[in-house]
């Protein structure tokens, strides 16, 4: 009856055990490392969740045929498993097994590229991260600030895609005095970049030659091209903000780890966030401009 009794509260102390390892971990950390084993997921998916690139940059690779299952060039829509060997540009890819997410300081002239054509720094040479990890919201070679690098490709899209309406935040210096008439535009939306038009967006003075911008979408040098329409140039443009992920006071070329207090907040806000191609929701859109920064 004893060595029974001593079985049962071994068992029941190493699953307490087991519990309280969990929940040192976030709700986003604990779901990427419980994804099921063998289970059929889309190839591009597949590669996300190897911490190789996004999803979108998963299908570009595909398309090109730099991508073989199991030696034979595979193609847009397969769908795969841990079974199977996969390889990207002759290498084999697995997927992570624990979740990386982190905020890093990107200085000015560092890009956002593996290609290496034009002797640039990489944002990977800058951080030397010795795991895979890729970025979350480009910054251009000018700009600096925030950056996220994950190997998580979920969140990346539930995070990014800009149907999903999550704020990012900026600080911007222009060549010139900073007009009401300039914040008022900037704001009102409406202003042709790449095709498509920019949303409302909220917009603050912050000095004579300086403002705060935030915006949910995120168009190819979307600010520059928002100040130039106005025949203003931007001098210096700093993100601060992805979210609820702040860069707070991280030295320029640093990175740190988002804290479990970060990602379980992260967790709580791109709930009910689409993968899918953006789509404008006239709902989301109303819902966004009545809400206060946060």
């Amino acid at each position: 009856m004893i060595e029974r009794r001593a079985g049962f509260c071994t068992a029941f102390f190493s699953k307490i055990e087991g519990e309280q390892m969990e929940q040192g971990k976030s709700r986003l950390a604990q779901e990427f490392e419980k994804r099921e084993e063998g289970r059929l997921v889309r190839l591009n998916k597949y590669i996300s969740e190897a911490g190789l690139c996004s999803r979108r940059e998963a299908d570009r690779l595909i398309e090109a045929g730099r991508v073989q299952v199991d030696g034979k060039t595979a193609v847009s829509g397969q769908k795969v498993s841990d079974n199977q060997e996969i390889l990207v540009d002759g290498k084999s890819i697995s997927k992570e097994e624990e979740m990386v997410l982190l905020a890093v300081n990107k200085p000015r002239g560092v890009v956002c590229t593996t290609d290496k054509r034009w002797g640039d720094q990489t944002v990977e040479e800058l951080i030397h991260y010795p795991k895979r990890v890729f970025y979350m919201g480009r910054l251009d070679k000018d700009s600096e600030g925030l950056l996220l690098m994950t190997n998580n490709g979920e969140i990346l899209n539930k995070m990014m895609r800009a149907g999903n309406y999550h704020e990012k935040e900026y600080l911007v210096r222009v060549n010139r005095p900073v007009t009401e008439a300039f914040l008022s535009g900037m704001a009102k939306g409406g202003i042709p970049v790449q095709e498509q038009q920019t949303r409302p967006c909220k917009v603050e003075k912050t000095g004579e030659r300086t403002f705060r911008i935030i915006l949910t979408q995120g168009l190819n040098r979307q600010i520059r091209r928002m100040c130039e329409y106005f025949g203003y140039q931007v001098v210096k443009l700093k993100r601060i903000r992805i979210m609820n992920i702040m860069l707070g006071d991280l030295p320029t070329g640093s990175y740190r780890e988002i804290s479990r207090e970060e990602q379980e907040e992260l967790y709580r806000r791109i709930q009910g966030s689409s993968n899918q191609p953006v789509r404008e929701n006239r709902g989301r859109r109303e819902e966004w401009k009545k809400k206060d920064s946060e």
